[in-house]
């Protein structure tokens, strides 16, 4: 990124992306010698730009901080263009700046001069409504970068996409998800497809029966649940007898979507709590919990201590991937273990983690959904984690 002006730099998860990103501020903060720099950091969700300043400002300790988004944020915030335009006029000469696709556009209309700008998981930056702002900061901004572990390529006209070299100019880094694995990085998915009987008319009280004799079946201690909609999600909850069992089976019960927030064990609870539980939990090694969720946690969002997701619906290869890479961070002892060399890094035999689990409930022979699942993920996984090689999406009309 130093030796470009813009570029793709696509990574899977858990390849380091967040660390580049930040290794390349503190170079362009200490090359500008005082000089005013704004550096925009653009992610899909809020929580993912809060997690990044939290990431962020464990390394850079003299910027002035700015948070774009509706969001509740320990730092000032606003999506108001004067405010932000006033903010920036009055602030130190380094300014951080994370944001948001949805309110990138109001960095824009501030009219400020952004420096240096990183879109983190850049996908989503061809979408309709977001793809005006990246390509006036692409045009504008003297560092421009895009970080993704899946690119989205259009081969139509009428649509924007990561192949529009003026935009997204192309690929300076590629890291095959192989090399990740013998590196010591991340360790590999592993699919497993569970078949399951259809005994109950209830359609909660089945997904309940389902959910469970996946868990146990599979020995799962610290999962996601990747549920087909929040109406499931809440008649699990509420309609199911699935929370007590649970509770008698020695395990907590997280939720969190769009519409019902934050939830621990039937508490309603702040985002910035339940991700402070989760990841307390996740090093925790013998805590048991599940998390329900619809897309919330699927991007980027890193959660420690998953070592299962279990697929509750069908997805697009994006959705897949993201998901599938919430669990295959390392263990925190194996890493340890490896950085004092007491396990051989890519040994992943010999982790305590060794592998991501990767479940795919099926409810007999004739449960297409479940079916067309399993096949979608096993062909995502081979092409990224056995041939090496980038799962793309083609735009094609």
């Amino acid at each position: 990124m130093l030796t470009n002006r813009k570029g793709m730099v696509i990574v899977p998860t858990g390849g380091g992306k967040t660390l580049s990103m930040i290794t390349h501020v503190k170079n362009i903060f200490a090359s500008n010698d005082g000089a005013k720099t704004i550096v925009v950091v653009v992610s899909p969700r809020i929580l993912l730009a809060q997690q990044l300043s939290s990431e962020f400002l464990e390394q850079i300790d003299d910027a002035a901080v700015l948070h774009v988004h509706s969001g509740d944020t320990e730092h000032f915030s606003s999506t108001k263009p004067n405010i932000i335009h006033n903010w920036s006029a009055q602030a130190y000469s380094k300014q951080l700046i994370f944001t948001t696709y949805h309110s990138l556009h109001r960095i824009q209309e501030a009219g400020l001069n952004v420096h240096t700008i990183h879109f983190d998981e850049s996908h989503n930056s061809v979408k309709k409504n977001f793809f005006p702002a990246t390509k006036h900061f692409s045009t504008n901004a003297n560092f421009c970068f895009f970080h993704t572990a899946t690119p989205v390529y259009s081969a139509t006209n009428n649509k924007p996409g990561m192949n529009d070299e003026q935009v997204y100019g192309q690929v300076i880094c590629n890291v095959p998800a192989p090399e990740l694995v013998s590196g010591g990085f991340i360790v590999p998915p592993k699919v497993s497809v569970k078949r399951l009987e259809i005994n109950s008319s209830n359609v909660f009280e089945r997904d309940c029966k389902h959910l469970l004799e996946t868990i146990e079946g599979e020995c799962i201690y610290k999962g996601l649940i990747c549920s087909k909609s929040t109406k499931q999600i809440v008649g699990l909850m509420s309609k199911s007898s699935f929370s007590q069992e649970m509770q008698e089976r020695g395990y907590s019960v997280l939720v969190i979507t769009s519409k019902t927030g934050a939830m621990i064990d039937g508490k309603k609870v702040k985002r910035e709590v339940f991700f402070d539980t989760l990841n307390a939990w996740g090093k925790d090694n013998d805590k048991k919990f599940v998390v329900l969720h619809h897309s919330i946690i699927s991007e980027g969002i890193s959660v420690s201590g998953l070592e299962a997701v279990v697929f509750m619906r069908n997805m697009n290869y994006i959705g897949l991937l993201q998901s599938v890479g919430r669990t295959l961070r390392l263990h925190h002892e194996d890493a340890a273990d490896m950085k004092s060399g007491a396990i051989p890094a890519g040994q992943y035999q010999l982790y305590r983690k060794s592998f991501g689990k990767v479940i795919i409930p099926v409810s007999g022979d004739s449960d297409k959904v479940g079916i067309a699942t399993a096949k979608k993920v096993q062909k995502a996984l081979d092409v990224v984690f056995e041939q090496g090689e980038v799962c793309e999406t083609i735009i094609k009309r």
